[in-house]
């Protein structure tokens, strides 16, 4: 059962668990795929809460969440899916379906498109306020040289935070 909270109520814990990994799902027109992040940042923008996800330029994710309207973070707080985190982290949507193969569960999300994953413990629907690509130019040098010495930059999405949930036992 999942219990509808305030965004922030568990951001420490999110913060904590996304080192550990986080899935983003996106769903644009027939096409779902999710991927690993652990990367990202939840804050106040806008009067509105966000969502900041971070999707490279060479992911399949990309392809999605460029023409999609939302997408969802579902956040494990327990290590659980660890191998389902590996698996969607080190294989492409553009290859295998990730959901089918890691035998991932979909589940509804109630304001946005986007499923969220089942078995996860933070879930965050959010609608696409603001994309942003990176301007390499503008980046720190040693950021640059520790994250992007491939040239592979990302696309940062803003996203209002439209439901949050807390899955109850």
């Amino acid at each position: 059962m999942l219990k509808e909270i305030n965004y922030n109520d568990h951001s420490k814990e999110m913060l904590e668990a996304l080192k550990a990994g986080a899935f983003l799902t996106v769903k644009q027109g027939p096409r779902i795929n999710t991927m690993t992040i652990g990367w990202g940042s939840i804050g106040y923008v806008w009067n509105m809460p966000v969502f900041m996800v971070m999707v490279r330029y060479s992911r399949y994710t990309y392809e999605l969440i460029d023409k999609a309207s939302d997408f969802t973070v579902s956040v494990p707080l327990h290590g659980q899916l660890k191998g389902e985190l590996a698996f969607c982290g080190s294989k492409s949507g553009r290859d295998v379906d990730k959901i089918a193969e890691s035998g991932l569960i979909l589940k509804d999300s109630k304001e946005v498109a986007s499923p969220l994953i089942d078995g996860c413990d933070l879930y965050f629907e959010c609608k696409i306020m603001y994309k942003q690509g990176m301007d390499k130019d503008k980046l720190n040098d040693f950021v640059k040289s520790k994250c992007y010495s491939d040239d592979d930059y990302h696309v940062m999405y803003f996203g209002k935070i439209v439901k949050s949930y807390l899955k109850q036992d």
